[in-house]
């Protein structure tokens, strides 16, 4: 048996009807792209297009799955920590806020809505001195912050209202050097008036608590104070700097905007978090799609390399296919045989890339530890990064249009090939044999 296969084959092949794709065009497709030694170059190509599909499919799940992660994640703790719309005074701070945080919870899809007093400070030890920003609020309020409440290092929240103790972040306590029960002291330039100008004002406070939220930048530089103490702090009279409201869906924040406003009066102003974040969110999605369009340029090289090798295929077998020709095979027989030995090689590609990425973003802070051990670099700098932690999340859709996006260039790239093979005139690929 020859590669154009036994002249009965081809002959049972060419009287009756055949489906599509039969056992006689998988065998010869199969056939095909084995190796051997006069074809070696052609497999060596057939190799390298079925690596680069797999890199491609893999690499654009990792990268657009950890592009998520990363939205999600710092999503996650900047509404987690923060409010999703804050209502700020016009000219001063807002008064009477007992009341319109109780008037804005009552509005529906509005779960809280925290007073906080707000400020810059200078934070400092005996062994060094940062900036900080502090931050006044209710202790039922900063119980009601999971990412503070649930990440407790040291301490606790237990009668902070009534102390003078405040929680700070792990990064901002290992800077200053501070553990639980040691002072810290802020400077801040809202201080008292005298002839000579503004004092700035300086007092000590007890570390109560140290948490970590895992996001470096509030690590570094968060501090929790009692409001009471907050108001007195920076001067704020009877009332506080802001209200943090938080909504059921942080998606629909818009939505709220006319309703708290109305509340809230026109002596206010009302800001969501879309509009504090919109340039750092713009760029994570700019950054996402740039991302997304270089990535896939992979899986059309990897497209060519089965053109370029289908190509060189068709051209070696030009005589096997004149001779099957002859003996009954017809146009669309040749053409399938090779549209499966092209498509074979994009479809295994791509199942094998999709294993591969589905494996690696599962277990990618595993891999990335290992990764920074055995090279004893640091691969995932928090302060670089905002997070503690390489995060990856794999979205469905996503990964259908990854792998369906490399299956159909995979396909359409057989087409011409497999149509230059059909195309070819037995007489003249055998005219000089």
């Amino acid at each position: 048996m020859t590669d154009a296969a036994s002249a009965e084959d081809v002959k049972v092949q060419g009287k009756g009807k055949s489906l599509p794709f039969g056992a006689f065009e998988w065998l010869l497709a199969m056939r095909y792209l084995r190796a051997r030694r006069r074809e070696g170059f052609i497999s060596v190509i057939a190799g390298f297009s079925f690596v680069g599909i797999l890199l491609g499919v893999a690499t654009l799940i990792i990268v657009m799955s950890v592009m998520n992660g990363f939205r999600t994640e710092l999503l996650g703790r900047i509404l987690g920590l923060n409010g999703h719309m804050f209502v700020r005074g016009v000219t001063s701070f807002v008064p009477d806020y007992d009341y319109l945080s109780e008037t804005i919870e009552k509005i529906p899809g509005v779960v809280s809505a925290t007073p906080i007093v707000e400020g810059q400070a200078m934070a400092s030890s005996r062994s060094n001195a940062l900036g900080a920003l502090v931050r006044g609020i209710h202790e039922k309020d900063l119980r009601r912050l999971k990412v503070v409440s649930d990440h407790l290092l040291m301490g606790t929240l237990d009668g902070f209202d009534g102390g003078e103790g405040v929680a700070i972040g792990s990064r901002l306590a290992r800077s200053l050097g501070l553990t639980l029960g040691d002072n810290i002291t802020l400077l801040s330039p809202r201080g008292a008036i005298t002839p000579f100008g503004t004092a700035p004002r300086v007092k000590s406070y007890r570390v109560a608590a140290i948490f970590e939220i895992g996001m470096s930048e509030y690590d570094s530089s968060f501090v929790f104070m009692p409001l009471d103490e907050a108001k007195q702090y920076f001067r704020t009279g009877d009332g506080v700097t802001a209200l943090e409201v938080k909504i059921k869906d942080p998606d629909r924040v818009n939505e709220f905007v006319g309703p708290v406003g109305q509340k809230a009066g026109s002596c206010c102003d009302v800001l969501t978090w879309q509009q504090t974040n919109q340039s750092f969110f713009s760029a994570l999605q700019v950054e996402r799609n740039v991302m997304f369009l270089i990535l896939t340029l992979i899986l059309i090289v990897a497209a060519l390399n089965i053109v370029s090798g289908l190509i060189m295929l068709v051209k070696d077998k030009g005589r096997d296919i004149a001779v099957l020709r002859t003996m009954g095979a017809t146009r669309g027989s040749v053409m399938r045989i090779f549209f499966i030995s092209g498509a074979s090689i994009g479809v295994v590609g791509t199942l094998a890339g999709f294993a591969l990425g589905t494996i690696f973003c599962l277990n990618i802070e595993t891999l990335r530890v290992w990764l920074s051990e055995l090279s004893g670099t640091e691969l995932f700098s928090p302060e670089i990064y905002f997070l503690s932690h390489m995060p990856a999340e794999i979205d469905t859709g996503e990964v259908v249009s990854v792998v369906g996006m490399a299956l159909f260039l995979s396909f359409a790239a057989t087409l011409y090939p497999a149509w230059r093979a059909a195309s070819l005139d037995p007489v003249e690929a055998l005219r000089y044999e």
